[in-house]
């Protein structure tokens, strides 16, 4: 059996999403870095960083870092559930993979811990700071639409894959979404699709309730 260590929200969402398109046996860990009553202690023991999504494999191998984690299991699955069968279609899908967590993930850490990249700590330069980052973040999304943007219904093709779930969860964070509904009403409609379709929709009402 698979163990995911992840929390309600964060990006283990994605990884959630790809082990049940998979049909693997998995179990979910409850782990938060901010989350003091979870298993932080037990994620630790597997994940120096303390970070999620971490994933065990049945042989105890691990991996970290959501990408990697999603194009190994892409890689691992019958051509077609995960990443595309075209090969062209599978390069571009992992290319928006890498470029999730290099251009906006990296832009959202800034904006949750914006002290760690500066030596000024006072609220009007760590706002400067945030402002500043949350422009670009936005900036790197409507690249990413615009470079990605599919032809078919998914970025998978006609079912939803990994770079669908991994854009549908990080688009959630930091304003992006409305952002995305006023500047990219094309791609905001794809991500609200992603999130709709049968395959997960139980697994997005789960991490982010409806209200």
């Amino acid at each position: 059996m698979y163990t995911l260590y992840g929390f309600k929200g964060s990006g283990s969402a994605s990884v959630e999403m790809a082990l049940r398109i998979a049909q693997v046996d998995f179990r979910i860990v409850s782990a938060a870095s901010w989350e003091a009553s979870s298993a932080i202690d037990d994620l630790r023991k597997v994940n120096a960083l303390a970070q999620i999504p971490t994933l065990v494999f049945p042989d105890g191998s691990v991996m970290t870092e959501s990408a990697a984690i999603l194009i190994q299991l892409g890689l691992m699955c019958e051509p077609g559930l995960l990443l595309p069968k075209d090969e062209a279609a599978r390069m571009q899908a992992i290319r928006g993979l890498v470029y999730i967590p290099a251009n906006c993930y990296s832009c959202i850490t800034i904006l949750d811990f914006p002290e760690r990249f500066t030596s000024t700590r006072d609220k009007e330069s760590l706002d400067a700071i945030r402002a500043g980052t949350r422009e670009r973040l936005h900036k790197h999304w409507d690249i990413f639409a615009d470079t990605f943007m599919p032809a078919s219904a998914f970025f998978n093709g006609d079912e939803p894959g990994a770079l669908d779930f991994l854009a549908a969860v990080v688009s959630r964070w930091s304003g992006t979404r409305p952002h995305l509904k006023e500047h990219r009403p094309e791609f905001f409609a794809l991500m609200e699709r992603i999130e709709a379709h049968p395959s997960v929709a139980d697994v997005f009402a789960a991490h982010w309730e409806k209200k």
